[in-house]
């Protein structure tokens, strides 16, 4: 008999019901594994995005997989309705889950592309952008914290914000400190970021703030808080209650907008609308611009790894004082006191 047609022993180790079993077992396993790396390389909030995007393409009556010519009608029924970066993330979305799945990826058939040019040159918008908060802001802020009654919140609220402002911090990063990344040195405090935004690979992130006037001070503030509280250990920032008690559980990130508007609004600011978290990062490096703070220190207390990115609010706080118009128009008043 030929050796391909013999049959295999029934006891051979390879067909035992136990070995089959442990086969299914690693395979199993390894899926999960790989599964769990692969969630790891995309963060949470980008794949909550991508989420939305195919429900939204879904629920339109989109399904995938889909192609070019279902994609170019829901770009053209959107185009009126959606900001066209909103759309752009919609497409990448849809092209990343063909990506995945090993399918021809629609996305980029010239078509679409084409379309999606068209549309973002027919109906750009320009992009919303947090209103940069400025050291008078602050200090209205921390006077209006100061001047209310003795309270967990206040000392709380008071220590996020000098600590946003001056620490450059998204508000993902501020509700994530723990006690424990918290390290007092005598000149000020270092907090380290186990995670952030720039660092999705954890290699870990320094953020020094110097202590100065206890007034303005955020280590002091921070130091307050953590004292009223009795916090000795896990998340720095927590939700406090309706009775001045405080939570176990972290501040959900969400609430740092809620209280920025909330304390806009107490305080009489004109742009309440236009405030979010990121209103800390704009305003400690627009503010530090102003003061003709080195490019290199305002780069590294905001953590940015792009130049681009701070050399365009550096420009934005300095557009009205260093500007060409200014020199032009001393001269022009000079020689018009010569007449």
């Amino acid at each position: 008999m030929p050796q391909s047609m013999k049959k295999q022993a029934p006891d051979s180790p390879r067909n035992t019901p136990a070995n089959l079993h442990s086969s299914d077992s690693r395979a199993l396993v390894s899926r999960e594994t790989v599964q769990a790396y692969l969630n790891a390389a995309t963060s949470d909030s980008t794949r909550k995005a991508y989420r939305s995007a195919i429900r939204q393409f879904e629920k339109w009556g989109g399904r995938l997989p889909t192609d070019s010519e279902t994609l170019v009608h829901y770009l053209l029924s959107r185009a009126e309705s959606l900001n066209p970066r909103t759309l752009e993330l919609h497409l990448t979305a849809i092209g990343q889950w063909h990506r995945y799945q090993g399918i021809a990826n629609p996305v980029l058939e010239p078509l679409v592309q084409k379309t999606m040019n068209g549309i973002r040159r027919v109906h750009a918008r320009p992009k919303q952008k947090a209103k940069a908060l400025r050291l008078e802001h602050i200090d209205a802020m921390a006077r209006h914290l100061r001047a209310q009654a003795e309270s967990k919140k206040k000392y709380r609220d008071l220590a996020l914000v000098l600590m946003g402002f001056f620490g450059a911090f998204r508000r993902g990063e501020l509700v994530a400190i723990r006690v424990e990344d918290l390290t007092w040195e005598e000149e000020g405090l270092i907090v380290r970021l186990p995670r952030s935004k720039t660092d999705q690979t954890g290699q870990g992130l320094l953020r020094a703030l110097p202590f100065g006037a206890k007034v303005v001070c955020p280590g002091t503030a921070l130091r307050n808080w953590l004292d009223a509280a009795g916090i000795k250990e896990g998340s720095v920032f927590r939700a406090v209650n309706r009775w001045d008690q405080v939570q176990q559980k972290p501040l959900n990130a969400g609430a740092v907008n809620q209280l920025l508007k909330q304390l806009g609004s107490e305080c009489g600011f004109d742009f309440v609308d236009n405030l979010s978290s990121h209103s800390f990062r704009r305003g400690l490096s627009t503010s530090a611009a102003r003061e003709k703070v080195e490019f290199e220190l305002i780069k590294k207390q905001g953590g940015w790894k792009s130049d681009a990115t701070v050399w365009e609010y550096i420009e934005e706080g300095q557009r009205l004082t260093d500007n060409a118009a200014t020199v032009l128009m001393e001269k022009l008043a000079a020689l018009s006191e010569v007449d």
